[in-house]
């Protein structure tokens, strides 16, 4: 009898002792995005308290650290990360997972785990652990009072090794802490690329010291045309900034804290009238001026031309003649010597070389490339850009880089080693992979943010033009149809472009990229199978609240009150 009470008090001071083991969860506390490839609820719910501990192997520092402040934080408990003390949040690597990027996630009442392939994997973990936890994480202000955890065990990866967002910085300049904001939301996203595009007509965003021009004159225009393309006018004001090296240094450092990685991209041989105004003998015709369509420059703009200084920074959008010369050998001279620099602040394995919207009016008249097309044995000019193209990708892959191109790259013949971006449609996407080259998918269609969200345009920011929903994006196919199965294996993933001749604001980028930036990073996670708009517009009710928290400015009017 006396055994029997003994036992009955025990199992009732163990019950008092873990009031959360046996907390019945529901399907509402697991409202996580991207949708996990398995997921099974488990009652129970841990709870953060001044007993929380991180431990893990050393390698997982840089995880442990991220979590650490996570919770730390916003909680008033210390929470530190400790490899050689006994943890109750475990994190390890595991070589039993498959997939790379792959990871598994056990909340108990007493006990997390997060296992990954790599750190990679052990950092997504974390970005769903987050997810699980209350919104009021994502701020300073001390508003959780308790951070407690549904139980779950979750088992996730990955569908396509590609999951990028991109970022236009010349048509207007974004500033290093909005950099950084911007490859947060990569991060929590779970997806892994940051396309930097740094150059274009209207500006040349990062310091070249072998060319400072570049930055003295390429990053700034004297004005800027006003409303939508071909405008009303010009502001008349000087804009510009460009990004220096040890800035490039940071925000790469930084990125890779987060499992992101940063692409460079330098526009060639079109798109480069920036770096034209600085070196004019870049150009075919380095004393004609440069075009400024429909009278639209700036009057110190046309003060300078009139001065005697034929080339300026372009002061509205679209597509110009002055192109890169590709007849005159100072011109890859230049731009290899700009790449090396490129390459030395870029681990990445990959440089964007642009190559599209390169008209052909000046090639077509430049003594310097007809001399080339023959020499060369070339058709025409569109074998001259095959020249070019493959001319920069022979010399980036001796330097251990491989390009990537937007899929005008295609016209001519194909560089032997290319990736190609297709983004006029699905078509050039298509085209390569038959030919066995690897494709991120970018149609217009589908993933350019730079298009309006709504049809009711009145009550919209300016954008270029289009209709792109949130619910667009999402219904959005990554593979197109008319791959075999074996061409299918070329297609890398996708990726959202954001253009921003006409997003002058960071918060106008985020209402412009959130949240169809969510949805993206769905169907480029999710099993194809697994997507379900319903699903997933219940589950996005929940994570707009974590961008409230977090003061951001996404466009309410996608989000269905419910």
């Amino acid at each position: 009898m006396r055994i029997l009470l003994t036992l009955f008090i025990a199992i009732i001071a163990t019950s008092c002792t873990n009031p959360n083991k046996d907390i019945v969860n529901s399907e509402k506390d697991y409202q996580i995005i991207p949708k996990p490839v398995k997921l099974e609820i488990i009652n129970g719910r841990f709870v953060v308290d001044s007993k929380t501990k991180i431990t893990g192997d050393k390698s997982l520092e840089n995880e442990g650290n991220f979590l650490a402040e996570m919770l730390s934080t916003v909680s008033n408990t210390d929470v530190k990360f400790d490899t050689k003390s006994n943890g109750n949040i475990i994190l390890k690597l595991d070589n039993s997972i498959d997939n790379e990027e792959g990871y598994t996630l056990s909340v108990t009442y007493d006990k997390i785990i997060i296992s990954g392939k790599t750190a990679k994997g052990v950092f997504y973990g974390i970005q769903t652990l987050r997810q699980l936890m209350p919104a009021g994480i994502e701020t300073e202000k001390n508003s959780v009072t308790e951070i407690s955890i549904p139980a779950v065990i979750i088992t996730d990866n990955p569908r396509f090794v590609y999951r990028g967002m991109h970022l236009d910085v010349a048509r207007h300049f974004f500033p290093v802490d909005f950099i950084k904001k911007y490859i947060d939301l990569i991060a929590m996203h779970k997806m892994n690329t940051f396309h930097w595009h740094l150059t274009e007509d209207q500006g040349w965003r990062i310091e070249i010291k072998k060319y400072p021009k570049l930055t003295e004159i390429g990053a700034w225009r004297n004005g800027t045309v006003v409303g939508l393309y071909p405008g009303t006018g010009n502001d008349e004001k000087k804009y510009g900034g460009f990004y220096t090296q040890e800035e490039i240094k940071d925000i790469v450092k930084y990125a890779t804290s987060k499992h992101v990685t940063v692409i460079p991209e330098i526009e060639l041989p079109g798109h480069g009238g920036a770096a034209i105004a600085g070196y004019p003998f870049l150009s075919c015709f380095p004393k004609e001026k440069s075009i400024v369509f429909n009278d639209m420059g700036s009057k110190k703009g046309k003060e300078i031309q009139a001065n005697g200084t034929p080339k300026i920074v372009q002061e509205t959008w679209g597509i110009f003649d002055d192109v890169f010369c590709a007849g005159n050998e100072e011109t890859f001279t230049f731009l290899q010597d700009v790449l090396d620099e490129v390459i030395t602040l870029f681990p990445s394995q990959y440089i964007h070389i642009g190559g599209d919207e390169c008209p052909k009016a000046n090639w077509e008249r430049c003594p310097s490339c007809q001399a080339r097309i023959k020499k060369e044995g070339l058709k025409d000019e569109h074998e001259l850009q095959s020249y070019f193209i493959q001319r920069i990708e022979k010399y980036l892959n001796k330097k251990g880089k491989k390009i990537i191109g937007w899929d005008e790259i295609l016209e001519g013949g194909l560089a032997p080693n290319a990736t190609v971006m297709s983004w006029r449609g699905t078509k050039g996407g298509v085209e390569a992979a038959k030919q066995y080259h690897d494709v991120i998918m970018t149609p217009g269609h589908s993933v350019y943010f730079d298009h309006y969200q709504n049809k009711n345009k009145d009550n919209e920011p300016l954008a270029i033009g289009g209709l792109t929903t949130v619910k667009d994006v999402y219904r959005y196919e990554p593979s197109p149809i008319g791959l075999s199965a074996e061409e299918q294996k070329f297609v890398l993933g996708s990726q959202a472009n954001v253009w921003t001749e006409y997003m002058k604001t960071t918060d106008y980028v985020e209402y412009m990229i959130l949240p169809r930036m969510t949805a993206l990073s769905e169907i480029v996670w999710t099993p194809k199978d697994d997507k379900n708009w319903e699903d997933f517009d219940t589950r996005l009710q929940n994570i707009v609240k974590r961008y409230d928290v977090m003061g951001l400015n996404y466009a309410k009017h996608s989000i269905k009150k419910k």
